[in-house]
């Protein structure tokens, strides 16, 4: 078991050589001194994981570095904003998304059975027309005639006259695309 008091004094100890080094792979005193408190909070908060009479300074070294790089990574897959690309963040409205999934899916029902099974093959499980065809034990030519047969089988079903009319309806896409409404609904 780790003495706590010993333990906080080799942490102030060592505080100046983690804020140099954090400097050094940091390259900003701020970005630094964040990266030793982390540190810091990381080694207090594990200090049960720390065998007394081991190298203190090289588990604090190596906190120090995994906390910089895990935050680098993590940096490196964020987009910078000014708030130009925020305000432009839009979610559809759920109820329609779920009222064309129930509509979809009634119109699939009433699909033959060969159509559907060949469509969802290829169309929803990401299998290509010659899988689709081992799978079902046919030829590459039945396969993907049933797909064709089953998509203008859904279009009609549907009602479907482009793909326009998939995503936000017209006034929906007017406001997410930040374009004027020629009028307000009513009017």
């Amino acid at each position: 078991m780790t003495d706590p008091q010993r333990f906080k004094d080799g942490l102030l100890g060592e505080l100046q050589s983690l804020r140099a080094f954090a400097i050094s792979i940091a390259g900003n005193v701020e970005r630094a001194d964040d990266l030793v408190q982390d540190t810091l909070m990381k080694a207090w908060s594990n200090m049960h994981a720390y065998t007394e009479g081991t190298n203190l300074r090289a588990w604090l070294f190596t906190i120090l570095r995994n906390t910089f790089y895990s935050e680098y990574r993590k940096r490196s897959r964020e987009v910078e904003d000014d708030g130009t690309y925020s305000e432009r963040l839009a979610v559809h409205a759920e109820q329609d998304g779920h009222m064309d999934f129930t509509d979809f899916k009634a119109a699939l029902a009433q699909l033959p059975a060969d159509q559907r099974e060949a469509l969802i093959l290829v169309g929803a499980s990401g299998f290509s027309y010659e899988e689709a065809a081992e799978i079902c034990g046919c030829a590459l030519g039945t396969i993907k005639s049933r797909i064709n047969r089953a998509r203008s089988r859904l279009v009609a079903l549907l009602a479907v006259d482009s793909g326009d009319e998939f995503g936000p309806d017209a006034r929906s896409h007017a406001v997410l695309s930040s374009g004027p409404l020629s009028s307000p609904v009513g009017e």
